[in-house]
C-alpha cells in the first residue's frame, strides 16, 4: 500500500509539473514574450515531468505488483534502464541548454558548469551501460 502512495505523489507531481509548465508558457506568450529561452525551459520542464512520471510508473510496476518481486533483477534490469535513460536525456538537455543560454550571454568563464553536467551523464551512461553487461552476464551463466 505505501508503494501505492509513492506512486501517486510522483503521478501528481508529475501532473503539477506539466500544468504549471502550460500555465507558464500561456502567460509567457499573453505577455509577448516569446523567445528562445521560453521553449528550452518549457522542454527541460517536460522532461523533468517525464522522469517523475517514469519514476511514478517503475514503483507502481516494482513495489505494488505483487508478481514483481517474484521475478528479482529481471524486474530492475527492465525498469532501471528506462528511468536511467530518462534521467540521461534530462541531464543532457540541461547541459545543451546552459551551453546555448552562456554562448547567448556570452559568458565563455561558465562553460565549466554544463561540460560537468554533460561529462557526469556520460558516466551515468557508461555505469548503466556497466550494470547491463553485468547482469545480463550473471542471468546466462
Amino acid at each position: 500500500m505505501f508503494s501505492r502512495v509513492f506512486a501517486l505523489i510522483f503521478l501528481l507531481l508529475a501532473v503539477a509539473i506539466v500544468i504549471s509548465l502550460i500555465i507558464d508558457f500561456i502567460s509567457s506568450f499573453v505577455q509577448g514574450e516569446i523567445g528562445i529561452q521560453i521553449f528550452l525551459s518549457s522542454i527541460n520542464t517536460g522532461i523533468i515531468a517525464l522522469a517523475i512520471f517514469e519514476l511514478s510508473l517503475i514503483i507502481s510496476a516494482e513495489y505494488a505488483d505483487p508478481e514483481a518481486e517474484k521475478q528479482g533483477i529481471s524486474g530492475i534490469q527492465r525498469s532501471l534502464p528506462k528511468f536511467i535513460g530518462m534521467v540521461c536525456v534530462a541531464l543532457s538537455l540541461e547541459g545543451l541548454i546552459m551551453v546555448i543560454k552562456y554562448s547567448q550571454l556570452e559568458l565563455a568563464g561558465n562553460l565549466y558548469y554544463p561540460v560537468a553536467i554533460i561529462c557526469s551523464t556520460a558516466l551515468l551512461l557508461s555505469a548503466l551501460g556497466l550494470f547491463i553487461f553485468l547482469t545480463k552476464r550473471s542471468n546466462s551463466e
